[in-house]
């Protein structure tokens, strides 16, 4: 598409952006004349370009997830791809929980779709060492732009119409992305279970997490972290115990709605996130890191309304 208005590829764009599309092959020019690089390709790309920039004052945002992990054998096992760049200096791409090493940082790995709304519904608990850490659940369902542009078969739509199904049990690659962030968060190791599923929506991320209470944990206790690890975070919306949260309510935008019940019979916690798995899983939080890291306001080009109905 080299030589082409983006809006010929994104219709919905015409007359917004009607840029020409560059060829990726003088990245290093396009990196000279930017302030900020964005980088979305399949994984094991972005460590070629990054390393075809280096050296250059250019910020540098990857949206795959080549630059997620502070171990890179951690990406080698589950990837199954050789990290040529384990020495790059990265920062983790989730705003509400690593704002400060975002700032000023030069090479962010922005964080994966499941694993925000996964990350975010869980930290407060971790954090505050409210729940057992070595049982956690997390059930994710996702809409079908979720598995990207490429057409295949499981994404055809007389295949997904009318069905849901769940896939990647023990073997997605966002598990051990979620449970790096939650570790660091609680200061101690933290694993899950993780299982996606398909749902024959266009977009959306609903997760559903399962904890079992520590000792002598209260209702109040669940109430109070959640309250104050979020309490001044725009894009954190907080329905509060008892709510459902929904994907229609944060359709389009940059938002996280978070809920949370207490199981008494079980002596668990479930806790239910939605977000926009391609604005707040994806663009919208690049854009959110761009901001921070930039210095300039967080909410620049995403204070965005849901779309209704």
């Amino acid at each position: 598409h080299t030589g082409e208005k983006i809006s010929k590829l994104y219709p919905h764009l015409t007359y917004i952006y009607d840029n020409i599309l560059d060829s990726m092959e003088d990245v290093r020019r396009i990196a000279e004349d930017s302030d900020v690089l964005f980088i979305a390709l399949p994984h094991g790309h972005a460590m070629k370009l990054v390393k075809a920039i280096a050296g250059l004052p250019v910020h540098i945002i990857d949206l795959g997830a080549d630059y997620r992990f502070a171990d890179t054998s951690v990406y080698e096992t589950w990837y199954h791809v050789p990290h040529t760049d384990p020495e790059a200096e990265r920062v983790y791409g989730l705003a509400e929980l690593y704002r400060d090493a975002i700032r000023g940082a030069h090479l962010i790995g922005n964080a994966g779709c499941y694993t925000t709304a996964s990350i975010l519904a869980l930290t407060p608990l971790v954090q505050k060492h409210l729940v057992q850490t070595d049982s956690i659940l997390v059930d994710a369902v996702s809409g079908v732009s979720g598995a990207g542009r490429t057409p295949k078969e499981s994404t055809h739509f007389p295949e997904f119409y009318d069905s849901f199904t769940a896939y990647g049990a023990v073997s997605h690659r966002h598990t051990p992305e979620i449970e790096q962030a939650l570790s660091e968060q609680a200061g101690e190791p933290v694993t899950i279970n993780f299982t996606p599923h398909l749902a024959p929506i266009a977009r959306g991320i609903l997760a559903t997490c399962y904890a079992r209470l520590a000792d002598g944990v209260t209702e109040e206790d669940v109430d109070a972290a959640f309250a104050a690890r979020y309490a001044d975070e725009f894009f954190i919306r907080l329905l509060g115990r008892g709510a459902y949260p929904s994907t229609k309510y944060v359709r389009g935008t940059n938002y996280c709605d978070i809920a949370w019940h207490i199981d008494p019979r079980t002596h668990r916690v479930i806790v239910f996130s939605a977000i926009d798995n391609l604005v707040k899983g994806a663009a919208g939080q690049a854009i959110q890191n761009m901001n921070i890291a930039l210095g300039l306001d967080e909410r620049t080009g995403l204070d965005l309304v849901p779309m209704y109905p």
